[in-house]
């Protein structure tokens, strides 16, 4: 009997995977597809990796998204960052539990939801003080920090809350300031997890559409509005070469990222050894 479902167990995640990942793969290998025809196959070329490479309205986009994501992926991992501390490190300011709503907010609200708001912010901010004029490249990264802040934040919490606070006091013991022991202690200690926080909100803001339609303005057009703005014009074989080209960054990008928080984690653990040893000793 156990045998059997381990099996059934087996059979089932096969199928699951399976049905996750073989779009993946056939994206993949239909972006090498000689025919014009997205689901007709007409041998093997990299002709449409060419054509991509000439397609200025593809390329500007790709810019323009990494660029947005970027800057609005840095802020939010800052301010996400303070937020995750002064939620666990200050349980008991005035209002916190409104704070904690704010910061919580954008991850249960539907995304039409907050562009609308958004939209309608910055319509009544320019009609009220003249900022900002128009909407465009500002707009659209105020609105990816402001719901990405709420995934760093998430992420920040949950490693602060596991945090060693006998490091930092043994620091301060030693005569080190508060703000030292944050910037020299508790910083390296949690940067595997500021880094998690930094690629997930990078993922999320160059993955968003609609946010980004309610937010952009004219010349402002991000990655994932111009692929929607040709499919909806029919299969066009050089979004199959981009959506390859993305894949490949990506699996690049978390196999480093894995990587260096791999050799950061061996070396904290190294470096609380170190500190143990030499707080055991003065003792």
């Amino acid at each position: 009997m156990t045998n059997r479902l381990s099996w059934f167990i087996i059979f089932w995640l096969i199928a699951v995977f399976a049905f996750l990942y073989a779009p993946i793969i056939s994206v993949v290998v239909y972006s090498f597809n000689a025919s014009k025809l997205v689901t007709v196959w007409g041998g093997w070329s990299v002709k449409w990796y060419g054509a991509l490479a000439n397609d200025r309205q593809i390329i500007d986009a790709a810019i323009l998204s990494l660029e947005i994501a970027a800057i609005s992926s840095t802020l939010a991992t800052i301010l996400g960052t303070i937020a995750g501390y002064v939620l666990v490190r200050f349980p008991k300011f005035l209002g916190r539990t409104a704070f904690s709503g704010m910061v919580s907010a954008p991850l249960v609200m539907p995304e039409v939801i907050t562009g609308l708001s958004m939209l309608l912010l910055f319509i009544s901010m320019e009609q009220l003080i003249g900022w900002p004029q128009g909407r465009g490249f500002t707009t659209v990264i105020i609105a990816h920090v402001t719901f990405t802040l709420s995934y760093v934040a998430v992420v920040m919490r949950s490693r602060f809350l596991v945090l060693d606070l006998s490091l930092e006091e043994a620091a301060q013991d030693l005569g080190a300031r508060p703000l030292k022991v944050f910037f020299v202690i508790t910083l390296p200690i949690v940067l595997p997890a500021i880094i998690s926080g930094w690629l997930l909100g990078f993922t999320i803001s160059l993955d968003d559409l609609v946010i980004s339609s309610f937010t952009n303005g004219p010349g402002t057009s991000t990655l994932p509005m111009v692929v929607f703005s040709k499919v909806r014009l029919g299969l066009d074989p050089k979004i199959n070469a981009l959506a390859t080209i993305i894949i490949a960054i990506v699996a690049i990008g978390v196999i480093i990222a894995t990587v260096h928080i791999r050799r950061l984690e061996r070396q904290r653990q190294r470096d609380e050894q170190m500190a143990m040893r030499a707080i055991a000793a003065q003792a």
